[in-house]
This record gives C-alpha cells, sequence and structure tokens, in this order.
C-alpha cells in the first residue's frame, strides 16, 4: 500500500483540505486576536469551523454528480485566490487592516476547505476502488473478490490519508505562531499556504486532471 504513488499524492491533496480545515479551526481566533486585538472574536470564531464542516459533506455530494477531480481542482483554484486576497485585508505599514474584510475571506477559506474536504474523500474512494479492481481483475481474480479486496483497500488508504490530513491541526496554527514570534506578522506563512494551494492545482490537474472527463 506504502509504495502506491497514489496514496501519497492524495495524502498532500487532503493534507491541503482537510489539514486546511482543521488547522484553521484551531488557528484562527490566535491569528484574529493578533491582527485585531479590538474586535471580541471569540464571539465570531465558531461560524468558521461551523461553515466548512456543513461544506464538507456539500463537496462530497457535489462531486458526486460533478466528478472529485473538477471539484477539487475549481477548489484549490479558489484556495489560492482566497489566500491571496487575505493579505489586503491584514495591518500593514501603519493601517489597521479590515477585519469585516479579513473575517470574509476566511470564512471563504473554511467554506473551500470544508468543500475540498468531502471532494478529495471522494477522489480516494475512486481511485483505490478502481485500482484494486483493475489489479484484482488482471490477476484473474473474480469480481467478488475485486469488490472485496478494493472495499478493504479503500479503507487503508482512507485511513492512512486521514492521518496525514490531521497535521494540519498541528501545522498551521504552529506556521502562524512562528511567522509571528520571527517577522510580528503572519504574511510569511501565509506565502507558504499560497505557494501550497498553488502547488495543488497543479499536482492535481497534471496527475488526474488531464486524463479526466469527469
Amino acid at each position: 500500500m506504502l509504495k502506491r504513488g497514489h496514496l501519497w499524492i492524495m495524502s498532500l491533496l487532503y493534507l491541503a483540505t482537510f489539514g486546511s480545515f482543521i488547522g484553521f479551526s484551531a488557528g484562527f481566533a490566535m491569528l484574529s486576536k493578533t491582527q485585531f486585538p479590538e474586535v471580541q472574536i471569540l464571539h465570531y470564531a465558531f461560524f468558521g469551523p461551523l461553515i466548512g464542516a456543513l461544506a464538507r459533506s456539500a463537496g462530497g455530494a457535489i462531486s458526486d454528480r460533478l466528478g472529485g477531480t473538477r471539484v477539487t481542482l475549481v477548489n484549490f483554484v479558489l484556495m489560492a485566490i482566497f489566500s491571496a486576497l487575505l493579505f489586503l485585508t491584514l495591518p500593514s505599514n501603519g493601517v489597521g487592516g479590515n477585519f469585516i474584510a479579513f473575517f470574509a475571506v476566511f470564512l471563504a477559506l473554511f467554506l473551500t476547505a470544508g468543500l475540498g474536504s468531502g471532494s478529495t474523500f471522494q477522489m480516494i474512494s475512486v481511485i483505490f476502488r478502481k485500482l484494486t479492481m483493475d489489479r484484482v481483475k488482471a490477476e484473474g481474480g473474480s469480481e467478488e473478490k475485486a469488490m472485496r479486496e478494493a472495499a478493504t483497500d479503500t479503507a487503508a488508504a482512507l485511513g492512512f490519508i486521514s492521518a496525514i490530513g490531521a497535521i494540519g491541526g498541528f501545522f498551521i496554527p504552529k506556521a502562524f505562531g512562528t511567522s509571528l514570534a520571527l517577522t510580528g506578522s503572519p504574511v510569511d506563512a501565509m506565502k507558504v499556504f499560497l505557494i501550497f494551494y498553488v502547488a495543488c492545482v497543479v499536482i492535481t490537474w497534471a496527475v488526474y486532471g488531464r486524463h479526466s472527463k469527469k
């Protein structure tokens, strides 16, 4: 299982979606408090995680209809755009920033992280089911055996990839904290996230998007 390239590719994509969701959930309040100390962020902090959680199931449903690859690709493009827009909302050079814009953009990031969690999860199921069924049938196995092994392999892949995705819950708050400690601003951490999302756009398109009709 660990030798399959798709396992590691999908782990990376799931880290970018589910990892972003739980990482933003863990770090949003802290980041807001440091950038906009006059705002009582605890009154609003729950909106983002709530939107992301609701969007996850919607992402899966949309992917079942339109295709997980297509939804994931568009979603990463949106995550990159919203990450870039976030720079415009932060305090800079003595200017206080705009909390309403910051909050709105972050809600959009929560939304896309949730949608992407659902779409990448759907991709994992489809990819590993097909890989295993094709392998078993090529070896002369029956349809029943192929389906049985596909269910086992898919469950194993989902478990491993979910564990990798959970790393985001540590990495994102840590990245924000380190950037703030070293520079007094979260901008450097956000640059890393932006580059990561752009890389995920390229990877999704290059590995899955070019040859997919859905």
